[in-house]
């Protein structure tokens, strides 16, 4: 039998039923995220875990989950999921998690970490059918898919987590504090930076047809995206430049990166995202280096704020940098007022408050954000926010980036940065309509097609302001 037989189009539910609860809630995603409710999994036993994409960094996601009950694994490559198969021995294997949807009735939750195109469509199908959903950032490929994903876990009452670890660590939440705390004053202008892309970006469609490797079910790993023949530079790792499949530097890293300023700030939807430098962008992948501006609005008594994203080894002015001092390969800067606050690490878990001298002797607030809990025995910081995940899916926390509270709407702005490189133009944002004012060509941008077989649940509903 050939490795990549005709897509199949599985018996599904009828996702005109998940449309109508969707368009019919639209109140529900107004409501405060304080007022959530999540439907807590049955307690005294452990959890049913289905792992969608478990090579690569889906091996340490489901990895995670060992303490709970993983029933059934599913990869578009054996190959690089054989880890997986041997630490989990007793899963049933999938390549297609459609055919892993129709069969495993009696699920609990979902762990998804696909390449960025294929977020969406199984994390729809899984919240559409009453499951808890841990996915890897980007939360989706686009910005109307961040959308209804947060609509969606709020109608359904589902627990959901996106996967950007240092939002569980003691010491991002600790920076967040000391930032809330007023240490650094009012904050109006903020860098983030990166070193990325550490993968082919700016590049043409590489010409010939490589022979599909006979553990690799090509078909599906294209999913949702346009039919192209395969060629060796797609699969693995090297999807995340490819717009098709990926988001370019900026999508990869700026959930990390752009983490500790989105949360501290409470930033919500920019209004205004500019591409300043756009270095080697192509039709079909992501360019070499960019420089994006935001714009955020006032948020109460917090002034506006200004964000430069730099990717690709740029890097913020020197002349922020007290004397001696570098900026590490990827980090945060916060101008506040008062001073400054630093972190030097990607996921925002440590930080230094500049300039020393003003700081010296200084002594963070008393802890007053819930912390990750922590199960018995060792585990790395990496994991907490799995962990956070599997608690809140047994209703005993509220996770911290949840795709309704917050993953959601960080998603929809970090990837307007991308909608700005790729149209070459300043975006003015109207996030109730989700439209660019006066710029209908962004609209092909903002959402996508998908190809026959892998249509995307609730897609066609309105969805009601929620931010």
């Amino acid at each position: 039998m050939s490795p990549n037989p005709p897509v199949r189009s599985p018996a599904r539910r009828d996702f005109l039923k998940a449309s109508a609860w969707i368009a019919g809630s639209a109140l529900v995603g107004a409501r405060s995220a304080s007022a959530r409710v999540v439907r807590a999994a049955p307690a005294g036993r452990k959890l049913r875990i289905a792992g969608i994409g478990v090579g690569g960094k889906g091996e340490s996601d489901i990895w995670a989950m060992r303490g709970e009950e993983v029933v059934a694994l599913c990869d578009v490559d054996w190959n690089r999921a054989a880890r997986s198969f041997e630490r989990f021995p007793n899963a049933r294997r999938y390549h297609d998690y459609r055919e892993l949807f129709d069969r495993e009735s009696a699920l609990d939750a979902v762990v998804v970490s696909t390449p960025d195109h294929s977020h969406a469509v199984p994390a729809l199908m899984a919240i559409e059918r009453g499951l808890h959903v841990f996915c890897q950032k980007p939360l989706t490929h686009t910005v109307e898919e961040a959308r209804l994903l947060a609509v969606a876990a709020r109608a359904r009452g589902v627990c959901t987590q996106m996967g950007n670890q240092g939002t569980a660590t003691d010491g991002m939440r600790e920076a967040v504090e000391v930032i809330r705390a007023g240490t650094i004053g009012p904050v109006r202008r903020v860098h983030v930076w990166t070193n990325r892309p550490v993968w082919p970006q700016g590049i043409d469609r590489p010409e010939g047809v490589d022979p599909i490797p006979e553990t690799l079910r090509w078909d599906l790993f294209l999913g949702p995206a346009p039919y192209r023949p395969y060629k060796g530079g797609y699969h693995p790792f090297a999807w995340r430049g490819w717009w098709d499949y990926g988001t370019g530097a900026l999508g990869d890293m700026a959930c990390h990166i752009m983490n500790l300023a989105y949360k501290a700030l409470r930033l919500g939807a920019p209004t205004r995202v500019e591409p300043l430098v756009v270095d080697g962008l192509r039709e079909e992948t992501a360019p070499n280096r960019a420089i994006v501006r935001y714009e955020f609005p006032a948020r109460g008594e917090q002034p506006p704020v200004e964000l430069f994203w730099y990717d690709g080894n740029l890097k913020p002015p020197a002349d922020l940098l007290p004397e001696g001092k570098q900026f590490a390969a990827g980090g945060t800067l916060l101008e506040g007022d008062d001073g400054m606050l630093y972190s030097d690490d990607d996921y925002g878990a440590r930080y230094q408050l500049w300039p020393e001298e003003r700081f010296a002797g200084f002594e963070p607030p008393a802890p007053w954000l819930p912390r990750a809990p922590r199960p018995a025995g060792e585990v790395s910081q990496h994991e907490l926010i799995h962990h956070e995940f599997l608690a809140g899916c047994r209703g005993e926390v509220e996770t911290s980036s949840s795709f309704d509270g917050y993953a959601g709407p960080f998603t929809e702005a970090v990837l307007l940065g991308n909608v700005a490189q790729r149209l070459g133009e300043t975006i003015e944002w109207d996030a109730p309509a989700l439209r660019a004012r006066g710029r209908p060509e962004a609209d092909a941008l903002i959402r996508k097609e998908y190809a026959r077989g892998f249509d995307l649940p609730l897609r066609g509903t309105t969805a009601p302001r929620w931010h």
